[in-house]
């Protein structure tokens, strides 16, 4: 043992690193430690070895680059599941740098976000709920995950229109049941879909328009149907999905009662006359 101890304290006093002692000497760190720390290392020597864990930890970084310890899987071919996901992070969520966020009041909405995004990534995500406005959110911290599906979500807005109509169907409910609402007081009967890019106003309305639903664009920001017509169309082929509500208790609620958008919208329907 003490030769050990005064081997240790010899090289260090020949300026060799606690991992260089380690390869001489085949002992571990924590053995050779306790012999050598009152010993400091020149200041040369401090810099190489600084230098040296930088490198390290940059071929880390390169090995390492483009994967992640929680991997997804990747998807080569569109399904109607995959659209209505990734619509919903379009819309009412946010693909960030490292993460991918859904917001909604709707705990349906949320559950749904959780049980498509389960399709491709194992893990499970952060939730918030926010308490002041009762908004939930559900994020998936991965850069590697984020960073592929912000280019998906790029790719399906480019590419909706030459999918089939399960496939629109699937992206404009997600769009309605995020961003829509259902307006039916007095003689108003119309369903508003609210989205700052203008520019997928549009895309929502030439879709609308393939399922013969007729329908036009309010400034600021709001694609519009009204008519007894449209309203049946949208249902027939859109409609509110089950559980999503509008919020009975806000003070300015008409219903005072958390009623299902697609219920108002039948009720809508119902009071045209004949």
């Amino acid at each position: 043992m003490r030769d050990f101890k005064q081997q240790c304290i010899a090289l260090r006093k020949k300026d060799f690193s606690i991992i260089e002692i380690m390869r001489i000497t085949g002992r571990p760190k924590s053995s050779i430690y306790t012999h050598i720390h009152t010993i400091p290392l020149s200041a040369k020597k401090q810099a190489q070895v600084k230098k040296a864990s930088g490198e390290h930890i940059r071929q880390f970084a390169i090995r390492r680059k483009g994967k992640s310890l929680r991997p997804f899987k990747p998807f080569k071919a569109w399904t109607p599941e995959l659209v209505l996901l990734l619509g919903h992070l379009l819309f009412d969520g946010e693909i960030q740098r490292n993460a991918c966020v859904y917001n909604n009041r709707s705990v349906a909405l949320i559950t749904r976000v959780e049980s498509l995004m389960r399709e491709i990534y194992d893990w499970p995500p952060k939730k918030i709920q926010i308490v002041s406005t009762g908004v939930l959110r559900v994020a998936y911290y991965n850069v590697a995950l984020a960073h592929y599906l912000h280019q998906k979500s790029d790719e399906l807005l480019a590419h909706i229109h030459t999918l089939s109509r399960e496939y629109k169907r699937e992206f404009l409910r997600a769009f309605f049941d995020d961003e829509g609402c259902m307006n039916f007081r007095n003689k108003t009967r119309r369903i508003r879909g609210y989205q700052k890019d203008v520019a997928i106003l549009k895309l929502i309305q030439k879709l609308l328009s393939e399922f013969d639903i007729l329908s036009h664009i309010e400034k600021p920001n709001e694609v519009v149907i009204s008519g007894k017509e449209n309203l049946i169309m949208f249902q027939k082929e859109i409609d509110f999905s089950r559980g999503v509500r509008i919020n009975g208790k806000r003070s300015n609620s008409i219903w005072k009662q958390s009623l299902e958008k697609r219920e108002i919208l039948r009720r809508a329907i119902t009071s045209f006359k004949s």
